[in-house]
């Protein structure tokens, strides 16, 4: 039985890299976004072994519709992989409240939307792997990023919590924390920086821009093999809590765990002073 995958944001980048190879490895899949017509040209080579559906994953009623006709035209999901979303950059003083909300609204709860849609589904299967795309950012705050890295942390804990919820039920949940990928992640149309202008940020916005623009289109890692290894990982009888993609992604993480351990030995003894003695 080909398994059936549930792809958002599979219009462009990982997302769209992530469904194709779901679909030259035999899958079907359900391959979802804001733009129909940008999807039906995109798939229309693997006819009926695609189903192209608009959705806007910050619309919770439309995430319920959809998995529906999924289930409808296909009979079950089988893998999910939330990865619509996009990168609120700039200082955090340089966002208002209003971006803030955009950010969590797709980076957050459009993961639980479409989770709350595809869950009943699963617990019925007895079976299902949700993907969840984090990032280093949600693992690792960096300075410029605090709504995108602030988004992905709150990704993390969902995931975190959730899986010891389902697993009971034959359902995976797997956090992908890619590093820096060759996508339009950081073009004018995906990534969006908070532009209130404080003069005592300037050199700061500065330097992101700058490195934004070096970097864009030059990152390390390839789309593609992100997709490869996921259609791998599907398959695994027990797959990891968390997938670190790329090498950028390895040293950053491990470097953030080594640092918190050397803060942690450091303080031991102050954590211990709030204990109470109830003997």
């Amino acid at each position: 039985m080909n398994k059936t995958w549930f792809v958002t944001g599979a219009s462009r980048g990982i997302g769209a890299e992530i469904a194709k190879a779901a679909l030259e490895a035999g899958a079907n899949v359900v391959a979802t976004g804001r733009d129909l017509a940008q999807l039906e040209v995109l798939y229309a080579r693997y006819g009926d072994r695609v189903l192209p559906l608009q959705l806007d994953v910050t619309d919770e009623g439309q995430a319920a519709a959809v998995v529906e006709e999924a289930v409808r035209h296909f009979g079950r999901v089988d893998v999910v992989v939330n990865n619509a979303g996009y990168g609120q950059l700039g200082p955090f003083e340089e966002n208002d409240a209003e971006a803030a909300e955009r950010q969590f609204a797709t980076n957050v709860f459009g993961i639980f939307h479409v989770c709350r849609a595809v869950l009943p589904v699963m617990r019925r299967q007895r079976a299902g792997h949700i993907f969840n795309v984090s990032s280093i950012a949600g693992l690792a705050g960096m300075g410029g990023a605090a709504l995108y890295c602030s988004a992905k942390f709150a990704v993390e804990g969902f995931s975190e919590a959730l899986v010891q919820e389902v697993a009971q039920f034959g359902i995976r949940v797997t956090i992908v924390e890619p590093g820096a990928f060759r996508t339009d992640f950081l073009d004018g149309t995906s990534a969006v920086l908070g532009g209130k202008g404080l003069e005592d940020y300037a050199e700061f916005s500065r330097k992101i821009r700058a490195s934004s623009e070096t970097n864009n289109h030059r990152q390390k890692g390839d789309p593609a093999k992100l997709g490869a290894v996921l259609v791998r990982l599907a398959a695994e009888e027990s797959p990891p809590l968390r997938y670190l993609a790329g090498s950028d992604a390895l040293q950053v993480v491990t470097g953030k765990l080594a640092a918190v351990a050397r803060e942690i030995e450091q303080w031991r003894d102050w954590s211990v002073l709030t204990d109470g003695d109830f003997s």
